[in-house]
C-alpha cells in the first residue's frame, strides 16, 4: 500500500525574546514567547533527506531577535506580520509559502518606591524596576499565506470571579444526578479568549491599533463577566462573547473556553455552625468547560476549536 506525505510544518518554537529600550532614563520592556511554523515546498526534506529548500529552524530564530532590534516591537500582533511577510515573501526560491508566528507576552508593570525609602535620589523617576503583572498571558497567531494576513489576538490564565450574582437550577435530571440546584452560588473561571480580526492585510490596508484593541477587547470581557446575572457560565460566554463584538469593529469572532473553576459549600454542621454561604472549598480537578464561539452575522468561523 502506497503512502503520502501529508501535511506537514517545521520551524523554532518558544524563543523566549526580551527586548529593552533604554531611549530615555524611563525603559521600555517587550517580552515575548516566539514560535514560527513554516509550509511549503519541503517534501524532499522528508522524503530523500535533501535539506536544498530547508531554511533551518536555527536561522528562523536568529530572525525573530534580529528582528527585534532592526524593527522593534511596538505590538506582538505587528511584529508577527512582519516575521510572517518576511519568511513567505523573502526567503530563497519561494519555498515557503505559509507562515504561522504565534507570541505569547508577558506584562511587567513598574514598581514605585517612595521617595522616603529610596536608595538614591529620584530613583522612583528612573523606571527600569519591573515586576511581573497579573497572571494572565496576551496571545496572537498571525498566518500569512503571500497573499493575505490572518490575525488572532487574544489572552489565557485571566482568572475571574463573581461571589453572587451567579445561579444554577432547572436542569435535566435523571438517577445520577446529584447536584443541587443553586440560587445564590460563587462563578469563577479562567479566561481563554481568542478574537479574529477583519483585517487581511491586502491593498495597503490600516493596521488596527493591535494595544489599544487588545486593552479594549479585554476591558469588554471583564466588564460582561462583572455585569451579567448569571444562569450558566453558557449564558456568561455568550454575553462576554458578544459585549467585544458591540464595541470593536475590527473583531469579527470571539471564542471563549472557561473552565467552571468549582466552589462548594462546606459542611460545617458537624462542628454545629450553620455554613450562611460564606465558606467553600475551591476545587481545581474535576471541573466543566463551557467553550464557545460569538461571531458577526455572514462570517464564517475559522477559531479551531481547541
Amino acid at each position: 500500500m502506497a503512502h503520502v506525505l501529508g501535511q506537514n510544518q517545521y520551524g523554532k518554537a518558544e524563543n523566549r525574546i526580551v527586548r529593552v529600550y533604554r531611549d530615555s532614563t524611563r525603559h521600555e520592556i517587550k517580552d515575548l514567547n516566539v514560535s514560527v511554523a513554516l509550509s511549503g515546498e519541503f517534501d524532499d526534506v522528508h522524503l530523500t533527506g535533501s535539506n536544498a529548500n530547508c531554511l533551518p529552524t536555527d536561522t528562523t530564530k536568529n530572525t525573530v531577535f534580529a528582528f527585534a532590534k532592526e524593527y522593534g516591537i511596538d505590538s506582538a500582533e505587528a511584529f508577527g506580520i512582519l516575521l510572517a511577510r518576511h519568511f513567505v515573501d523573502d526567503t530563497e526560491r519561494g519555498v515557503v509559502h505559509r507562515a504561522r508566528i504565534r507570541i505569547e507576552e508577558y506584562s511587567w508593570d513598574r514598581i514605585r518606591t517612595p521617595d522616603s525609602s529610596a536608595r538614591f535620589i529620584g530613583s522612583e523617576e528612573v523606571g527600569h524596576s519591573f515586576v511581573r503583572s497579573g497572571q494572565e498571558v496576551r496571545t496572537s497567531e498571525i498566518v500569512y499565506d503571500g497573499d493575505s494576513v490572518q490575525v488572532i489576538s487574544g489572552l489565557k490564565d485571566l482568572v475571574v470571579l463573581n461571589s453572587t450574582n451567579s445561579e444554577f437550577w432547572g436542569y435535566i435530571k435523571d438517577e445520577y444526578t446529584t447536584l443541587q440546584e443553586a440560587y445564590d452560588r460563587i462563578l469563577a473561571t479562567q479566561v481563554t479568549a481568542r478574537w479574529k480580526y477583519a483585517f487581511t492585510g491586502r491593498d495597503d490596508e490600516a493596521q488596527p491599533n493591535w494595544n489599544r484593541s487588545y486593552t479594549h477587547a479585554r476591558r469588554h470581557l471583564l466588564e460582561a463577566f462583572a455585569e451579567t446575572y448569571s444562569y450558566s457560565l453558557q449564558q456568561t460566554l455568550h454575553a462576554m462573547g458578544t459585549r467585544v463584538l458591540n464595541n470593536r469593529a475590527e473583531v469579527d469572532e470571539v471564542r471563549l473556553e472557561l473552565p467552571n473553576k468549582h466552589h462548594f459549600l462546606v459542611d460545617l454542621e458537624p462542628f454545629g455552625l450553620k455554613n450562611e454561604n460564606e465558606v467553600y472549598y475551591a476545587a481545581d480537578r474535576m471541573y466543566g468547560l463551557i467553550e464557545g464561539t460569538v461571531h458577526r452575522e455572514g462570517v464564517v468561523p475559522v477559531i479551531p476549536v481547541a
